[in-house]
């Protein structure tokens, strides 16, 4: 039977991807004391780490934005979906953990979640079943996710109709507000206030607050961020006022919450619209707490700019990797792929090499690109001496673009001081 321990602190072994080879089985809370270090060659390569002081900058700094701006963090756990790294989260100070499935919401229980938002529909009977199953198991569990449509709230009638005598409780929704063109969400308001009168009459649901995503319309152009997600948010708290006045809301608080991880200083301002009860704003970025060197490096830069900041988010996450061969002038193969980090966004970031005569990494020459990707084998193309002078069994680092797709490749991560020695580690539950 697996207990809580086993979810917390699992026993790693040799099985798991990046654990010496060499090493006895250990509990990841022991990790820390055996003093590996990565440009050592403790550990086997490829590697995915993640920095200790970087990623502590991070957790203060989102935390403290949130507070600045008078709104909740519900961070997103689907960007690491580990119970350390979302422990941390709620450590930090925030409301709860936001997640994208109800089998993702394991894990921020897991961690200690009293409050939970799946950003995204419920539909299925057998979801809608484990939803009023963790809220029978875990007293004072709260759970909220999104409707969109009259036929997704045909559908959770019917269920709960058929369930009547076992629901824990009515469903507590947040009505979601879309983009044309993008993914989910009411994209009229009229359609939006109907659905909102429905919700509100129907036994199976409450309706608790509102919902939007902005960041698939950022582009890093902060004149054109800003008047995408000003006309956004303004038709959000439109509605949201909307259904105040008719009084559609159907608990004393209302949830206003938006905000990805690109442009959430342009809608964290929206998120308090003054409505006749009180109302919590919460943002749900998720990729900040590692941050990286490419997407949202640069989408972030921006940010940067608009608040005045010069020491906002840093990259958190590096992945090492071995150069196993260099089989032409200008090509070296990184033993490192599609298996190991992310590509969805763009190709990863060469940011340190190490040789074997080096005493530390040094940064990689602007001209060094990851030009392809192979399931096991990335292609480090470049023109300059640095390059030709890169030898079989160097080491390179690599930034990448999205954490979200780099932890779901991972079991494991150690987390590394400065210095690259191992001072924790960090599990996954995709």
């Amino acid at each position: 039977m697996t207990t809580l321990q086993d979810l917390l602190d699992p026993q790693l072994d040799r099985s798991y991807k990046g654990f010496p080879h060499t090493s006895a089985a250990l509990r990841r809370s022991e990790i820390g004391a055996q003093q590996w270090n990565v440009l050592k060659g403790d550990l086997p390569l490829p590697l995915a780490v993640v920095k200790q002081v970087s990623m502590k900058h991070n957790l203060g700094w989102m935390q403290k934005f949130a507070q600045s701006q008078g709104v909740d963090m519900a961070p997103h756990g689907k960007t690491t979906m580990s119970p350390q790294l979302l422990k941390k989260q709620l450590d930090q100070g925030a409301w709860g953990l936001t997640f994208a499935t109800v089998a993702q919401m394991r894990a921020g229980i897991t961690a200690g979640a009293k409050r939970l938002m799946i950003a995204n529909q419920v539909i299925t009977a057998i979801d809608l079943a484990g939803i009023q199953d963790m809220l029978r198991e875990y007293p004072g569990l709260r759970i909220v996710f999104l409707v969109d449509s009259l036929a997704q709230l045909a559908l959770i009638e019917a269920w709960a109709a058929a369930h009547e005598g076992s629901m824990a409780a009515p469903f507590e929704v947040l009505l979601e507000i879309g983009v044309m063109g993008a993914r989910t969400g009411c994209r009229h308001e009229a359609e939006a206030l109907a659905l909102a009168a429905a919700i509100h009459a129907s036994p199976a649901c409450r309706l608790v607050g509102i919902e939007t995503y902005e960041g698939g319309g950022a582009t890093g152009n902060s004149e054109a961020d800003k008047a995408y997600a000003d006309s956004l948010m303004q038709r959000v708290c439109d509605i949201a006022l909307a259904c105040d006045r008719q009084g559609f809301f159907d608990n004393e608080e209302v949830l206003m919450t938006a905000g990805g991880s690109a442009i959430f200083d342009l809608v964290s301002g929206w998120l308090k619209p003054q409505l006749s009860r009180p109302v919590r704003g919460l943002l749900r970025s998720g990729c900040y707490i590692t941050h990286d060197h490419g997407n949202y490096k640069r989408l972030v830069g921006a940010v940067n700019a608009r608040l005045h900041d010069s020491d906002g988010l840093r990259p958190a996450i590096e992945v090492w990797a071995t150069v196993q061969s260099c089989p032409e002038p200008g090509l070296a193969i990184l033993a490192v792929g599609r298996r190991d980090l992310s590509y969805d966004l763009e190709m990863p970031v060469p940011i340190f090499s190490l040789s074997a005569a080096a005493a530390a990494p040094v940064a990689a020459p602007a001209d060094w690109k990851i030009t392809a990707l192979n399931d096991q084998h990335a292609y480090l193309h470049g023109s300059g001496p640095e390059h030709a002078a890169l030898q079989v069994g160097d080491l390179v680092a690599l930034g990448i673009s999205h954490p979200c797709t780099t932890f779901d490749k991972w079991r494991w991560m150690p987390v590394v001081d400065d210095n690259y020695t191992v001072c924790d580690a960090l599990v996954t539950c995709f």
